[in-house]
């Protein structure tokens, strides 16, 4: 069980079987840092990662498990915005047959009441402050 048939690289955080080297070679991706590993560590680290695990390196340059690491300030406030855009799709796709109904004066009286919940909705929605992410108090959606 002492086969190597990969190599790890530690600035790639990937293995690179030993077979393809030539391969890599003539495409110019072999890496500059490979480390043979026993079969048996490239059969523990290249499958799926244990819950809330990413594949790393050691100071060694062999593979290990880390934690994932936290989301940063950009990206918890980009994940806000993607959301409130999804939000005020909806919202906006609720908001237009329903404009429609009341300006041609066939809205039902539920009709007119949803709009101006959705239209209230929306404006919420723009308030919303993403750079406070992910401490947002999101505002809720009127009945679907």
């Amino acid at each position: 069980m002492n086969d190597k048939n990969y190599v790890f690289s530690a600035l790639n955080k990937a293995f690179y079987p030993l077979s393809l080297q030539q391969d890599y070679i003539n495409a110019g991706s072999w890496p500059n840092d490979p480390v043979p590993v026993a079969d048996d560590i490239f059969n523990k680290f290249s499958g799926m990662p244990p819950k809330a695990k990413i594949l790393s390196s050691g100071e060694d340059g062999l593979p290990c498990w880390e934690d994932i690491p936290p989301l940063t300030t950009e990206q918890l406030i980009s994940i806000a915005e993607i959301q409130r855009a999804q939000f005020l799709s909806l919202a906006n796709e609720k908001i237009t047959p329903l404009s429609d109904a009341v300006e041609l004066d066939i809205a039902t009286d539920e009709e007119a009441l949803l709009l101006k919940e959705w239209k209230k909705y929306r404006v919420m929605l723009n308030r919303v402050d993403t750079s406070k992410a992910p401490e947002i108090d999101w505002p809720i959606s009127p009945s679907l």
